[in-house]
């Protein structure tokens, strides 16, 4: 069976710190490849400074273009409407039965997962990588996931990943406020970013 990671998000533009988390997974858990799901609606975050689906689609296309082992899907796009997480890893798993899926978070969402939509029936169809921050508390950590496990019958994998203080919000102030993006934002996004005019303005 092939090993396969999902990484959901906004990507509001997707940056470094996704791309590093995203493949310091795939290496730590030998997974096959890493798949990045832009949402088309987030019902956990106003809509007001986020970007059309398919432009951010487009943008997190661009960014692993030239990276084999990571592809990129428009699947909550095209279904879209509001984003959740349970429905896009069933559709997974009917459409590709011969592989294994991996769900990957990061650890902070371990304790807010039990209040997502239908947790049980995620749980159900994949398993979690959640990546701990080196100044997280890794004994509460374990505590929760124990927790889930004993609650939901979930199997959930903690791996330790580096503190990157980066986010896309900053990432769109930069550009506002004219700063440069560089190193932050593969080259590829970033021309594509300024060929559009992206994030110049409150409510793009």
């Amino acid at each position: 069976m092939k090993r396969i990671g999902v990484m959901g998000g906004t990507f509001n533009p997707i940056h470094i710190g996704h791309l590093m988390l995203a493949e310091c997974a795939r290496d730590e858990f030998s997974l096959d490849q890493i798949w990045l799901i832009p949402t088309a609606c987030s019902y956990m975050k106003k809509q007001e400074d986020i970007l059309a689906p398919k432009e951010r689609y487009h943008m997190t296309e661009l960014a692993v273009s030239d990276n084999e082992k990571m592809r990129c899907l428009d699947l909550e796009i095209r279904r879209g409407g509001y984003t959740y997480s349970y429905e896009t890893m069933e559709e997974l798993g009917k459409s590709f039965p011969e592989t294994e899926f991996f769900f990957l978070v990061g650890a902070d969402c371990l304790f807010s997962m039990e209040s997502w939509k239908c947790p049980q029936r995620l749980f159900q169809s994949c398993q979690i990588i959640a990546a701990v921050r080196e100044n997280a508390d890794m004994g509460k950590m374990e505590a929760k996931k124990q927790e889930l496990s004993k609650a939901f019958g979930a199997r959930i994998h903690l791996f330790a990943f580096r503190n990157i203080e980066l986010s896309s919000t900053e990432i769109r102030e930069r550009i506002r406020f004219g700063k440069s993006i560089r190193y932050l934002v593969p080259d590829r996004v970033i021309s594509y970013i300024e060929e559009k005019g992206f994030y110049k303005n409150e409510g793009n």
